[in-house]
């Protein structure tokens, strides 16, 4: 699948965002839930990290993911963020 418009892939990155920052905290145990502030500024965080390397990836330098365009790209970022989220976790907790 390609996609012919950036917005349609950032517009995914920032949903994935939102939803995996919602997803880590609901694991921590407070009684209260969490706060929408917080989760919307772990999104930002994570957002903000996938977005680094969603700009490095489609610069001219393209010696670190040479073959990722597309489909590809987006599913390693929403990967990247998967896995950011989950060291977040590990590193709040």
């Amino acid at each position: 699948m390609y996609f012919k418009s950036k917005k349609i892939s950032l517009f995914i990155l920032g949903i994935t965002s939102l939803v995996c920052s919602r997803a880590m905290f609901v694991f921590f145990n407070d009684p209260e839930g969490p706060n929408l502030l917080v989760v919307v500024g772990m999104a930002g965080v994570i957002y903000f990290l996938s977005l680094v390397v969603y700009i490095f990836n489609t610069s001219t330098q393209r010696l670190a993911f040479p073959s990722l365009g597309g489909f590809k790209r987006l599913t390693f970022l929403v990967f990247f963020q998967v896995v950011i989220t989950t060291g977040l976790y590990l590193c709040l907790r």
